[in-house]
């Protein structure tokens, strides 16, 4: 059992009412639980730290299955748990990489907690990869969204390879008839109470903590008019949401002439590419986004200030979602309605939308794209060079003359690492280092571009 106020206090976090209700039900109780609530305001670890108290360290079976709908939200997912530095050994396991990869990997780390996508967990489940011996707990996260994709025979498929007995937790941004075909169930003739925690505000389409604006462009093609809202934006974080992959890769490619940092995101990039687009953009090495709607759910990336609609959202649900991306926990957001000569707000906008004043009387010519705050580095040693995260924030401590408040996220990979530090110092850092030794051991650190 893990002591849930240190780790708290070494997030520097506080529960919300949604996650404290969760806790406690999760946590002190032994039902099957439900818990709605809208997106953004923190599910991940709503479950996540009952568990980290349930689960036992001690014990080297895999004791929890994670159902997530995509392989973004299972990598992410399992940062969050291995961050919270509980001690609880953990792995993602997801499509787009061989399974058998993956199964070597699952003998090295033994992991306690498993979170997958439906697909690959019923491969790994089917092969004995994996065993269901002491799984006491099944989540299924984002719930919705597994329906949304398609998932639903293949979490029933799923969900009938893992114990009857294992405590089912669902957690869904909407409520649907689905739910209690995944929840309840029946042991020795008795049926298994469920409770539902509803945390969806009645009526409130998207947060009061958001501000809706719009902005018009003179031509059809709103490229420039996209731009000079990025200009006055700065270097505050925006994700752009368009509706098509090539309209993606366009924008992209026209920000990046124009002298923008940025990262891009949709679905028919190479995983890794998807993972380095996000990395950049979460660590705070490119303030700006560009995605298709697959960044408006799955994703835990915390303090994006603007949403920006360059293309109209196709539904109510595809407009509360990416919204919902901005603002989560109890920070405030803004979100930009691009509108083209024959366009408007759609009527399902329930919200004050005001006209963007922030572009009037502007001398565009004057302003240049702003640099992200932070910039990120490659160091060529990892976990199986025995680096940490500390051996990291000492190295760049001590030889990069950093503050450790310099430094920001720091992600190390099995031969390989990548840590953020304050752009401003990135020149100092790298010829700093240059020649310099990582616990005895030479290495490359290059900026990653």
């Amino acid at each position: 059992m893990n002591d849930i106020d240190n780790i708290l206090e070494k997030l520097g976090i506080q529960l919300n009412a949604m996650q404290s209700a969760s806790f406690d039900t999760i946590a002190n109780r032994r039902n099957n639980v439900v818990i709605l609530s809208p997106t953004g305001s923190g599910k991940t670890y709503a479950y996540l730290f009952p568990l980290v108290k349930l689960i036992d360290e001690n014990n080297d079976k895999l004791q929890a299955v994670v159902i997530t709908p995509g392989r973004e939200l299972a990598l992410q997912s399992s940062t969050v748990l291995k961050d919270m530095g509980a001690g609880i050994r953990c792995l993602a396991c997801y499509g787009g990489r061989p399974t058998m990869e993956e199964h070597r990997t699952i003998k090295q780390v033994m992991p306690q907690v498993v979170f997958g996508t439906p697909g690959r967990l019923n491969d790994h489940f089917s092969k004995g990869n994996l065993s269901t011996y002491g799984i006491k707990f099944i989540i299924i996260d984002e719930f919705d969204k597994c329906l949304e994709m398609g998932f639903l025979d293949e979490m029933q498929s799923l969900i009938g390879k893992l114990p009857e007995m294992a405590r089912r937790i669902l957690l869904s941004a909407t409520d649907t008839e689905e739910i209690s075909h995944f929840v309840e169930k029946t042991i020795s003739g008795k049926k298994q109470k469920i409770e539902k925690l509803d945390f969806r505000q009645e009526g409130e389409q998207v947060s009061s903590r958001v501000k809706i604006y719009k902005v018009k462009s003179p031509e059809k093609d709103k490229l420039e008019t996209l731009a000079q809202l990025l200009l006055v934006l700065g270097d505050e974080s925006s994700i752009v949401f368009l509706n098509h992959r090539d309209s993606v890769e366009r924008t992209a490619d026209f920000l990046k002439d124009r002298g923008f940092s940025l990262s891009y995101f949709h679905g028919g990039m190479e995983q890794k590419k998807r993972e380095d687009a996000l990395y950049s953009f979460s660590n705070g090495s490119a303030n700006i986004f560009v995605s298709t709607d697959l960044a408006s759910r799955g994703l835990d990336i915390p303090n994006i200030d603007n949403i920006i609609h360059y293309h109209l959202p196709e539904s109510e649900d595809g407009y509360i979602h990416r919204v919902g991306r901005t603002a989560r926990w109890e920070n405030k957001g803004r979100a930009y309605f691009i509108l083209g000569p024959q366009e408007n707000i759609p009527e399902y906008v329930d919200a004050e939308v005001e006209d963007y004043a922030g572009m009037l009387d502007v001398d565009f010519e004057e302003l240049k794209p702003a640099q992200p705050k932070m910039a990120t580095i490659y160091i060529g040693k990892g976990k199986k060079d025995k680096i940490s995260k500390g051996d990291i924030v000492g190295y760049l401590c001590k030889k990069g003359g950093l503050k450790s408040d310099e430094i920001g996220k720091i992600d190390v990979k099995d031969r390989y690492a990548y840590a953020a530090v304050k752009r401003v110092k990135l020149r100092q850092v790298l010829r700093q280092v240059q020649g310099e030794k990582i616990k005895g051991i030479k290495t490359i650190v290059e900026e990653v571009r």
